[in-house]
């Protein structure tokens, strides 16, 4: 029925009325998921942008595929902010690329124990004792004051800072 249809700007409106009645309390969740000011012009231009998930080419996912070009934006925006020739935006999560350094170390030197304090994230965890179960690398959770580097058989140490609860302190 035409007299059920509400304009664009009308539903907006409700749902602010809706939404100012929440009450925006101080996030406690930690582990690497942090409350940030994303200034306007980087939402509306690049996460909120359905182009970033268009396809581009029929072999790349289409969010992949966005996710590579928005990289190479941002790359290329440091790079004219800043003058420097080149800049890096990582295509891994934290996770993966942990798991990645553990690897390169074990690569280099061939040494099979792997130390990751043990107040990193969990999901961090979880991905390196992952990839470290194929790779034939015995991971030790410990506090670093506990790691013991005198051994000849240390590939490499993972360290968090701030920690998973969001410290950043002392061992």
């Amino acid at each position: 029925r035409s007299s059920d249809l509400v304009c664009e700007s009308e539903i907006l409106e409700a749902l602010q009325k809706i939404a100012s009645k929440n009450k925006i309390w101080r996030s406690y969740i930690g582990m690497g998921y942090y409350n940030c000011c994303v200034p306007q012009a980087i939402l509306r231009n690049l996460l909120e942008n359905a182009g970033w998930v268009t396809q581009y080419t029929p072999y790349q996912p289409e969010v992949s595929q966005g996710r590579l070009e928005s990289l190479l934006n941002y790359q290329t925006m440091v790079c004219d902010i800043t003058a420097m020739d080149v800049a890096n935006a990582s295509l891994l999560d934290e996770g993966t690329a942990a798991a990645e350094a553990m690897q390169l170390s074990h690569r280099h030197n061939k040494r099979t124990t792997f130390y990751v304090d043990s107040r990193c994230h969990p999901q961090t965890i979880a991905v390196v004792l992952t990839r470290a179960n194929y790779i034939g690398v015995t991971v030790q959770l410990k506090l670093p004051h506990e790691m013991d580097f005198g051994g000849k058989d240390v590939s490499g140490v993972l360290f968090q800072y701030p920690d998973t609860d969001g410290k950043i302190g002392r061992a």
